[in-house]
């Protein structure tokens, strides 16, 4: 079996016409149909390493110098402890119209929840709670050498300014130009709706495909245009349960919940990753779909064949918005084409 494995992967090297290590592609294959369980068990994985973040089963260390965090990390905003590396199994199969991604990874708590309400019989109180979530980014045009997703704090290459980042300053490009396809994939907002948030980066900052905002507070204070105005604190409550019936129709009991968020479903160009997500035995699979050409000029184009492949960087978040693991080595995906899928089969059976 295990020759069989290694004959596989030279094969795949060989016939993408690279010269560079397996360790930093995902060969993708092609099928006629929807990937099956037993055919996702078989697919040629590739291992991607995030570093930097802050898991949420562990406390947090004292606090360090932030610039010496800046630089010897991926992420530039998660904080100052620094973690065992999260090793995520990513695979991908593609058909005639679509591309198929697994990633796979563990976590031994399941955060579904961002800052969910509970009623304790007398008032609604905010948990404070967070969500994991990852994001993908993609860089379609080759435009930065050696990619990765540090790419979306490193103060040479983007718009971001040391620990700043936290408070007010936007992730953005800092060329004029410049544009990269960005997959957020959120365990409560976008896991209600099974899809994972399409969206790009510029020099102006993220932006979703289709413009507007499709998250908001679950919050009376939120809605307030008070500078004052703390949302989800105190002297706040939702304005829906998870019901979404509006708060002050009925008597709720004690117990009762609500999201921290409401949340839009996705139209046009905003819903073109379908999502499906389970978390089991302390690790999340969350499988994405998107056609492999959506037609729209700033979502990247699946092509088979094409043996430079499309860099991409992971950025995986764990009971948290901002504090980040982020890859570090440069990640390509490759479309192996039906002729090269032939002469690997040819290859394999010799």
């Amino acid at each position: 079996m295990l020759r069989r494995i290694f004959l596989i992967c030279w094969s795949v090297l060989l016939l993408a016409g690279c010269k560079e290590e397996l360790s930093d592609r995902l060969y993708v294959l092609k099928l006629d149909h929807p990937p099956t369980t037993v055919e996702w068990e078989r697919a040629l994985p590739r291992l991607v390493t995030v570093r930097g973040g802050r898991p949420h089963k562990l406390p947090s260390f004292a606090e360090i110098d932030e610039d010496t965090v800046h630089v010897t990390t991926a992420s530039c905003h998660h904080g100052s402890r620094l973690p065992d590396p999260i090793k995520v199994d990513m695979r991908a199969f593609y058909t005639a119209r679509d591309l198929y991604l697994r990633l796979v990874w563990k976590d031994a708590t399941p955060d579904r929840a961002l800052m969910e309400w509970t009623f304790d019989g007398a008032r609604w109180k905010n948990s404070g709670s967070q969500e994991d979530g990852f994001g993908l980014m993609w860089d379609p045009a080759g435009q930065f050498a050696q990619f990765t997703c540090s790419y979306a704090c490193h103060i040479k290459d983007f718009g971001v300014s040391r620990s700043s980042f936290h408070a007010s300053n936007k992730m953005r490009l800092a060329q004029e130009d410049a544009w990269l396809d960005l997959w957020n994939w959120k365990a409560d907002r976008t896991a209600r709706y099974g899809f994972a948030d399409d969206r790009f980066l510029d020099q102006e900052g993220m932006k979703g495909d289709v413009p507007g905002e499709i998250f908001r507070p679950n919050s009376r204070q939120g809605q307030a245009a008070a500078e004052a105005a703390q949302p989800f604190g105190d002297n706040d409550q939702p304005l829906h349960d998870d019901d979404h019936r509006p708060i002050g129709e009925g008597n709720p009991l004690p117990g009762r919940r609500a999201p921290g968020y409401l949340v839009e479903r996705p139209t046009g160009g905003r819903a073109d990753v379908v999502a499906s997500a389970e978390h089991r035995n302390g690790t999340w699979r969350v499988v994405l779909r998107r056609a492999l050409d959506t037609g729209d000029r700033r979502d990247v184009t699946f092509v088979p064949g094409d043996s430079r492949g499309i860099a991409f960087g992971l950025a995986v978040m764990d009971h948290t918005l901002f504090e980040h693991y982020a890859s570090v080595v440069t990640e390509k995906m490759v479309l192996l084409n039906e002729v090269q899928a032939a002469e690997l089969k040819d290859l394999n059976a010799d």
